[in-house]
């Protein structure tokens, strides 16, 4: 398993590096050594943040944590994925007749079949500004809403985030 660190507004020494790498390693009982787990730390007035992610076979694990002290953040981040991956091993092995020794390496291709939508629903896209689609989100009291962006012309989605802010998604193609 391979830890990328990458910091922003803050200075990750030594320690706080290895503290990382020794933590994460404690998810490699899931995966082959090729993984690569991204962390990002971030300073923001008196908070630290810290994200990581899991991309593997096309499925992605990702955690984040901001605390007062990056110490605390990092195993809130570690027991987040770990119940992640748990999970989701826990789902793989009924499917594969209860294989204990399943690792996300000998994961099969053809895993993404278990996925069953059970509900699909078709609108009309309408041309609006980033705007109108939050005021309209809000009217449906949904936490996503998708649209045509007039600006850009391409279909964009805005969200409610964790924080009370929006987050708007940009088609590229």
């Amino acid at each position: 398993m391979k830890v990328v660190i990458a910091s922003k507004n803050m200075n990750a020494n030594d320690r706080l590096k290895d503290t990382i790498e020794k933590k994460m390693e404690k998810l490699s009982k899931y995966f082959s050594d090729n993984i690569i787990v991204n962390v990002t730390l971030s300073a923001e007035k008196n908070r630290q943040k810290i994200e990581a992610t899991i991309r593997v076979r096309g499925m992605i694990f990702r955690a984040e944590d901001v605390s007062g002290d990056i110490y605390e953040g990092i195993d809130n981040v570690v027991e987040k994925l770990s119940t992640q991956m748990s999970r989701f091993k826990t789902k793989i092995q009924k499917k594969h007749k209860d294989n204990k020794d399943f690792v996300f390496a000998d994961w099969p291709e053809e895993v993404q079949e278990e996925i069953k939508v059970v509900k699909t629903k078709k609108f009309e896209l309408e041309p609006m500004t980033t705007d109108e689609a939050i005021l309209q989100m809000e009217m449906l009291e949904h936490n996503f809403f998708v649209f045509l962006n007039m600006e850009t012309d391409s279909v964009n989605v805005v969200y409610k985030r964790k924080d009370d802010d929006y987050g708007l998604l940009e088609t590229t193609y």
